[in-house]
């Protein structure tokens, strides 16, 4: 139904020819449903594909099988200036000898709009992004993050129906990506209109997204909300990649609904804990995953379900967290604490060498199907 999604990817190829002639699939059979209004984000390593597929939302690469609808519309080949797009990109393309107001307006101007209408749009953009009062300013004499804004205020002026950012963060410092990221979010929601965003930032994704696509190799793996992503990946390369995670090798000796038990070789013991991916079925291969936050150490025996001793091999301090590595039946094991206390007491953290009790929590050791 048109207008039911903002942005629609069905079973999406673009195929690219290499220097020595071969056939490159940059996206393969990508199928992607993005909301009005939603937030949503392409994540993945360099080559995944994230901005390719974003290339040709905006309309500058034409699938090479499978369509592309804005607004219910098919658009895989139509030009990018007949899209209600905007594009957002890494490096802004700002005008480097116009004005800030200049460089807002220019797409006005070459729409051919009224002066008092160009006057009045941008004046309503710079608002939005909080430059009012920078009209007269050139690029160079902005901050990172003004030019930034000045990127997205450029975007935002002609309304479009989704706006697209290509990583619009990345040469930002730190502290200054950080603040933006929030900033954009806000802004997102102030305006109600679509984003779509690249980003290989993990955190930078799970911050700012109503959902999430995973990629690599041209394809997704999942699909989800940041809770979902992270804490119910449906595949090792999703945990692997979104956050930390410590995994085994183990094999399914029973199975139900919401539990199962996997024998593990490494621990030479069985693990109770959640069947996440689909179709599990008894006898299977499967990696074990779990978060290193999630373990528990503990003084007591206050389970016999997944509990283990472990002798600490190393520990880091990095302020909000220590970081325990455990030797655990001969098998690594991390562990991230959080520094819930002010302490200066060396006896009060970990030593290598110390045996220690700890519990890997059912509800949080997630069974998942091999790559």
């Amino acid at each position: 139904m048109a207008g039911e999604f903002a942005v629609e990817l069905r079973d999406v190829v673009k195929n690219f020819i290499t220097p020595e002639g071969s056939e490159l699939a940059a996206v393969d059979h990508v199928t992607m449903q993005i909301r009005n209004g939603e937030f949503f984000s392409m994540l993945g390593s360099s080559g995944c594909g994230k901005t390719t597929s974003l290339r040709m939302i905006a309309g500058f690469e034409w699938p090479t099988e499978g369509e592309i609808y804005i607004e219910g519309k098919a658009v895989g080949h139509t030009p990018p200036f007949q899209r209600k797009v905007n594009t957002v990109f890494q490096n802004y393309a700002l005008f480097q000898h116009m004005t800030v107001f200049e460089n807002v307006a220019f797409g006005l101007e070459m729409e051919g709009a009224a002066k008092e209408e160009i006057k009045k749009r941008v004046a309503k953009a710079l608002e939005m992004v909080q430059l009012t009062g920078m009209e007269r300013r050139r690029p160079r004499q902005l901050s990172g993050g003004q030019q930034q804004r000045v990127a997205v205020a450029r975007a935002l002026v002609k309304i479009p129906d989704v706006l697209l950012l290509d990583e619009p963060l990345g040469a930002l410092d730190l502290k200054l990506r950080k603040e933006m990221q929030l900033e954009l979010k806000a802004l997102q929601q102030q305006l109600g209109i679509t984003f779509v965003y690249v980003t290989h930032d993990q955190e930078e994704a799970l911050t700012m997204s109503d959902r999430i696509a995973v990629m690599s190799k041209g394809a997704v793996r999942q699909i989800g909300t940041p809770v979902e992503i992270y804490e119910r990946p449906s595949n090792r390369f999703v945990a692997d990649f979104i956050g930390e995670a410590n995994f085994f090798d183990g094999r399914i000796k029973s199975l139900a609904k919401d539990e199962a038990l996997v024998y593990v070789p490494a621990l030479n013991a069985d693990l109770t804990g959640l069947p996440v991916s689909d179709g599990l079925v008894n006898g299977e291969e499967v990696v074990v995953s779990i978060r290193p936050e999630k373990v528990r150490i503990t003084a007591e025996e206050t389970m016999n379900t997944n509990l283990f001793r472990g002798k600490v091999t190393n520990t880091v301090y990095i302020g909000t967290d220590t970081h325990v590595y455990l030797d655990v039946c001969n098998a690594k094991l991390k562990v991230y604490e959080q520094n819930r206390i002010s302490r200066l007491d060396p006896g009060s953290f970990y030593t290598v060498g110390q045996e220690v009790l700890l519990i890997l929590p059912p509800e949080n050791t997630l069974f998942l199907k091999k790559d």
